[in-house]
């Protein structure tokens, strides 16, 4: 069994900073790609940043020049350092494991973490 487990959400203000953690445990696993998603209330889930095998980075533009995605080879932990959050930025915020950025892309990830919630008020 393999469990993704996210951490570091919370209430912050509008233009506060977050860094989200997301730890496997469990039996070890290989991954293409992990990264990740938020839904707000009443919207569909979206792609919000990915790192690939390769250290590749990707970012949803809403996101882009204030997140960043980093990862701890040894650990296989992933990191979403947010800053300057808005908040339109409020969503519960799923990591999820892939084997590869194709299936990312497309959602089809073979783990997903509990989530955590993002509050950023204004």
């Amino acid at each position: 069994q393999v469990q993704l487990t996210e951490s570091g959400g919370g209430l912050v203000q509008a233009g506060g900073s977050l860094r989200l953690s997301c730890a496997p445990s469990g039996r070890a696993f290989t991954w293409g790609a992990m990264g990740w998603f938020r839904q707000a209330p009443g919207k569909e889930r979206e792609f919000v940043a990915a790192i690939d095998w390769n250290g590749n980075t990707y970012y949803t533009d809403s996101v882009k020049g204030r997140f960043t995605i980093s990862r701890d080879n040894a650990k296989n932990t992933v990191y979403l350092q947010m800053s300057s959050l808005k908040p339109e930025d409020t969503a519960v915020y799923y990591c999820a494991a892939c084997g590869s950025s194709l299936q990312l892309a497309a959602g089809r990830c073979d783990y997903w973490g509990q989530g955590t919630q993002v509050t950023v008020s204004s």
